[in-house]
């Protein structure tokens, strides 16, 4: 099931990410996809304040994964840099290590994926962001509820 909001302004983006960010849960796994400059790390701005992380999140393109404390820990990974997914980045331990991750571009690892996982993908056209929520997952789909209110 999807859900779709419009996004008009950088703050409304961040507004969304903290509805998010306050629901999770540990190991869930959040997943972003969309174009440069959608809004995805902006998104994980939100979604580190909904976690208590009151540090600095920006983009970890040229790390790959950058690790911020808050209620829960949230590994921020930007995989948009890695070509082949089964190179040994040792990406999934994180799955499971009892924050949340959250992987922006994560179609370029989507066979390390696990089937449970809040998708988010972010379309822009000019200064309007469509924001495309979805799961299979029962625990995600509720927070999507929730956050739809």
């Amino acid at each position: 099931m999807q859900y779709k909001i419009e996004i008009k302004t950088p703050e409304e983006m961040i507004s969304l990410g903290k509805k998010i960010g306050e629901q999770l849960k540990p190991n869930m796994i959040i997943t972003m996809n969309g174009d440069l400059g959608s809004g995805k790390t902006t998104m994980t701005k939100g979604i580190a304040l909904g976690l208590g992380i009151m540090q600095i999140v920006n983009s970890p393109t040229f790390t790959i994964l950058k690790i911020y404390h808050g209620r829960l820990d949230l590994y921020h990974m930007d995989v948009y840099r890695i070509t082949n997914p089964m190179d040994d980045f040792e990406l999934e331990e994180y799955f499971e290590a009892n924050g949340v991750c959250v992987i922006e571009w994560a179609e370029q690892i989507k066979e390390l994926l696990p089937t449970d996982r809040l998708n988010i993908e972010i379309y822009h056209d000019g200064n309007k962001r469509q924001v495309i929520l979805s799961s299979t997952s029962n625990d995600y789909l509720s927070i999507i509820k929730k956050v739809m209110i």
